[in-house]
């Protein structure tokens, strides 16, 4: 035989034994090899480090962890060499990472899973971290416990601004005479005189008249606008709950609207002209509450649910205002001291 066929023969011969035994070591390799620094117990598994097995139960692993834990704790190890302290604190640091790790049931199945399949690296990474990284209190309740502050933030709100409504209110004459009025006529302010024990002071006499009118104006008189009386079913939680019903009568009443002013040709009434000049005037429903009768009559017989007859009437209002605005005398103090005055210019200032 030719020499060489025969090496080339014998060196085929050495890399098929050296593949082979390559792949003999490969599939003999633990499951451990394949585990990643900074994941879990990082090198180590975290069954072992705890001493128990993969089948073990919750009471079990907790069991090992207590008595690993006094063993190791920082408080109670007691060290035989120098050094030896901070391999105890890195020791119980890792007792307490496998812990967390078995004690949940889905970190632990994550970290079986991981184990059974150490060549899906990025899987264990993104589980590893999204679990880590995720936050501890349900997003819903973070959520609900906004709203319900903000909520009761704007109902003291309101309260406050009604209660100061009210105490303005008392003190207008008009309305405090009124007020009296009504009080005498219902009988709370001519009672008889009281004799004896029973007589009181004239400040308790007057407090009480105070309180008497307070309560009638309260009673009597309905403010609009952001004063308005405070109602529970208009802040936000109460809001939010009712949005569907909300929605569904808006969606029925704009289907009604449509079917009676776009297809069947009726005329609108006083209800829907009233509405369309608020549409157009862009006014909430508080605000085009708040103005006085006399007003919407004027809107209403100047016809203003037509668009172009607003339109007409907006310009003649801005002209108005502007002839308004160029002979009031406080603007003409405000358009002379911008002139010569205004924070665009520059003065030097002697001492």
């Amino acid at each position: 035989m030719d020499p060489s066929t025969e090496r080339s023969r014998g060196g085929v011969r050495c890399c098929l034994w050296r593949l082979t035994v390559l792949l003999l070591s490969a599939s003999s390799l633990p499951a451990a090899t394949a585990l990643l620094e900074g994941l879990y117990c990082g090198t180590e598994v975290c069954y072992d480090v705890l001493g128990v097995s993969r089948e073990a139960s919750k009471a079990e692993i907790a069991r090992a962890y207590r008595q690993l834990a006094r063993r190791y704790h920082p408080d109670r190890y007691r060290a035989e060499k120098p050094g030896d302290e901070e391999a105890a604190h890195q020791k119980f640091l890792l007792i307490a990472t496998a812990y967390e790790t078995l004690k949940d049931e889905d970190s632990r199945r994550d970290y079986d899973y991981m184990l059974d399949h150490p060549e899906e690296y990025y899987q264990h990474y993104y589980a590893y971290y999204r679990r880590r990284l995720a936050p501890k209190v349900d997003v819903r309740i973070v959520i609900l416990v906004t709203i319900c502050a903000i909520s009761a933030v704007q109902y003291v709100s309101w309260c406050s601004s009604y209660n100061k409504a009210i105490s303005y209110l008392v003190t207008v004459p008009k309305y405090r005479i009124q007020a009296t009025e009504i009080a005498k006529q219902q009988g709370l302010l001519n009672r008889t005189k009281e004799k004896g024990k029973n007589r009181r002071s004239k400040e308790e006499i007057r407090e009480q008249e105070e309180e008497v009118i307070r309560d009638i104006i309260k009673n009597k008189i309905d403010i609009k606008g952001g004063y308005q009386k405070p109602r529970l079913w208009d802040i936000l939680l109460c809001q939010l709950v009712l949005f569907p019903y909300y929605l569904s009568r808006y969606v029925a009443w704009y289907v009604c609207w449509v079917y009676r002013f776009t297809i069947c040709r009726e005329e609108y009434g006083e209800e829907e002209k009233l509405y369309l000049i608020r549409s157009n005037m862009r006014m909430s429903q508080a605000q085009f509450d708040s103005l006085e009768e006399s007003a919407k009559q004027t809107f209403l017989e100047k016809q203003l649910w037509i668009r172009d007859k607003f339109e007409v009437y907006k310009k003649e209002r801005e002209e108005e205002m502007k002839a308004k605005l160029a002979t009031d005398p406080k603007m003409k103090r405000y358009r002379r001291w911008m002139k010569n005055e205004g924070p665009g210019r520059l003065t030097f200032i002697d001492d």
